[in-house]
């Protein structure tokens, strides 16, 4: 990935999960690659520990938003595991920024933010 240029991701499929409720405007996401992935070889998975699967990165013309990057654009240029920051939400997407940086911090972050805000109340 470009040094200074942001990324930016749309995430979809959340309905079929917690919907919008874990996609809070700041929130840290994992994400994964699913290499196994029996519908798409370049899935990638955005999930929360305590909770699991959220969703997943856009990798379809019709599922992601106008400037945003696919699964498949991104996925040789971000590690196995990473973390996307919520920038919005729509009723149908929710756009993120891939994040870079040093990766302990971001752990760090993120669990900091799972623990203040409880992550354990998602029904």
């Amino acid at each position: 990935m470009a040094k200074n240029k942001d990324t930016f991701v749309t995430v979809t499929g959340f309905k079929h999960y917690y919907g919008l409720a874990p996609f809070r405007i700041g929130r840290l996401i994992r994400c994964a690659k699913e290499p196994e992935n029996p519908f798409d070889s370049d899935a990638v998975r955005a999930f929360l520990p305590c909770i699991g699967k959220v969703g997943y990165i856009a990798n379809s013309p019709d599922t992601r938003a106008g400037g945003t990057e696919s699964a498949s654009r991104i996925y040789d240029r971000v590690p196995k595991r990473f973390y996307i920051r919520v920038l919005f939400t729509t009723f149908t997407k929710v756009i993120c920024r891939v994040e870079r940086g040093d990766m302990n911090a971001l752990n760090r972050e993120f669990d900091r933010q799972c623990v203040e805000d409880g992550d354990t109340n998602w029904d």
